[in-house]
């Protein structure tokens, strides 16, 4: 996998830049004048309780939605007017579960590379190679719906990663696991920020999986209310915890914001 280094990038673009993205449904406008620049080789946290604006926000940055205002570059490449080129550069893990139960993992996975049009041989290398990276070459043959939910997310990460992106979008990408699932798959998207120099945004409302030293973008009720390292942010508000920071910028009582220990 290519590597790309916090600060460097692909020509000395950012990982992804959002500049006055607005977007409605009818009438409800969902996203306001939303702006924000990750850089490369970093892992961004964009936080914000349900219903703020994540998953339209990641629906327009992956082309499912048209941006009508506002612009999204992905390393320079505008996803409107150059969407192969911006696209290419893009993995994508989405909430609800997309693998195909009825199929193995080498299934699901040599699919998915045929889509990307890559040839079966390197697909074979590629596949072993990406599945070890998550720790399930051991189920290569398996059918998905043996799988358990950890299992079948790690194998979503592994398939997002086929195509040697440079920018992985994770939405809600622990939703429904046990803790110690969702603690190894955030740390195993931390390990390839780190190692591998691929840039992440995680998308969650879950405050346990923010830390101080992360990149943070707080997103309420389709506005960026805060934005910048997870420790400044809390400063900036006056608080102590990154839990009381999004309690006060989410407008919410403390215990409406969930993944804060009581």
């Amino acid at each position: 996998m290519e590597h790309v280094k916090a600060g460097g990038g692909l020509n000395g673009a950012a990982a992804l830049e959002v500049s006055a993205v607005s977007h409605s449904y009818g009438p409800k406008l969902a996203l306001n004048n939303v702006s924000f620049v990750i850089a490369p080789g970093t892992f961004t946290v964009l936080l914000g309780l349900n219903g703020a604006g994540k998953t339209t926000l990641f629906s327009l940055i992956s082309h499912l939605y048209d941006t009508r205002h506002g612009q999204i570059r992905i390393f320079g490449h505008d996803v409107t007017r150059a969407s192969g080129e911006a696209l290419r550069r893009l993995g994508i893990i989405f909430q609800a579960r997309t693998l195909d139960l009825d199929l193995s993992v080498y299934q699901n996975l040599s699919y998915h590379a045929s889509l990307h049009g890559i040839g079966a041989r390197e697909a074979r290398t590629r596949i072993g190679a990406v599945l070890e990276t998550v720790d399930m070459s051991g189920r290569l043959h398996d059918k998905a719906r043996s799988l358990s939910g950890g299992q079948m997310r790690r194998v979503e990460i592994a398939r997002a990663l086929l195509h040697k992106p440079h920018l992985l979008l994770l939405d809600e990408a622990t939703v429904g696991l046990d803790v110690q699932s969702r603690a190894g798959i955030l740390a195993d998207i931390r390990r390839l920020v780190a190692t591998e120099g691929i840039s992440a945004f995680w998308a969650t409302h879950l405050i346990d999986e923010v830390e101080d030293g992360d990149h943070v973008v707080v997103l309420s009720e389709g506005k960026v209310v805060a934005k910048g390292v997870g420790a400044d942010v809390i400063g900036e508000t006056g608080s102590k915890t990154i839990g009381e920071a999004f309690s006060k910028l989410s407008r919410k009582a403390p215990a409406a914001v969930q993944g804060v220990l009581p």
